[in-house]
């Protein structure tokens, strides 16, 4: 029955994805991030009847704006999914269950998917919209340093042999590492940054539905994935168990 459910989940996330891409490049329009850097310079009321003026050469192409619908749900999952690593890594320091250091590695292994498909899609779009690769901005910066300290945590597990302090370890630096997503998620709200924010209403019908859909898409895609990653380890740690009990 599980088995059936992920499998539903996994064709149900592939088939909303691909419906966000259909609606964000064939219908939907390109979202109001309000004011924003570009080529050094805010733009105003004022500059942009100046640029259309000349031609509409704005910073931000329509085609690269695309990458929105891609990106921010790609990078909303990335916080949702790391709950988890905390999660289940408070709840192993908590019992010593083994299981739960599993679920939080495997919660890691997808946090860690979904934040290079950020990090690609993010750069992407910096070089569309503000013709450079990477900028110091205090959202990037911060994300930057998740992207870090998931990567650590891995190196932290494999640099540790003894299993008990490995899971241990690695709990307690989750734990810690995902203090970091919190506050990647909410510092454009609290300090000046050029990266863009949705404004109140700045998604229109289309813009939405894409969205949702691109977010509930990769969501149902991360748990599937997650799911199978689980059984497989739980799979494995029952038989090197009979393994060590026949050979014992």
């Amino acid at each position: 029955m599980k088995n059936r459910v992920t499998g539903v989940l996994l064709v149900l996330g592939g088939v909303l994805t691909t419906v966000s891409f259909i609606v964000a490049f064939f219908v939907a329009g390109v979202p109001d991030f309000g004011t924003v850097t570009v080529a050094n310079e805010v733009q105003t009321e004022r500059s942009l009847i100046e640029i259309a003026a000349e031609g509409f050469k704005y910073g931000r192409p329509d085609w690269g704006q695309k990458i929105f619908y891609f990106h921010v749900p790609v990078a909303l999952s990335s916080f949702l999914v790391f709950i988890f690593t905390a999660y289940y890594g408070a709840r192993f320091l908590l019992s010593k269950n083994r299981e739960f250091d599993t679920k939080a590695r495997i919660a890691t292994e997808v946090t860690l998917v979904f934040v290079v498909l950020t990090m690609i899609t993010g750069v992407l779009w910096t070089k569309a919209a503000w013709d450079v690769w990477w900028e110091w901005e205090p959202r990037l910066t911060t994300y930057f340093i998740m992207t870090l300290l998931v990567i650590a945590y891995f190196v932290l597990r494999n640099s540790i042999d003894d299993e008990e302090r490995r899971a241990t370890y690695a709990a307690a630096f989750g734990i810690l590492a995902f203090v970091d997503a919190p506050i990647s998620f909410a510092i454009t709200r609290l300090i000046p940054s050029t990266h863009p924010v949705i404004e109140r209403g700045g998604l229109e019908t289309p813009m939405l539905l894409s969205f949702l859909c691109g977010l509930f898409g990769m969501l149902m895609i991360g748990y599937a994935v997650y799911q199978v990653r689980v059984r497989e380890e739980m799979l494995k740690e029952r038989l090197e168990s009979l393994k060590a009990s026949l050979e014992g």
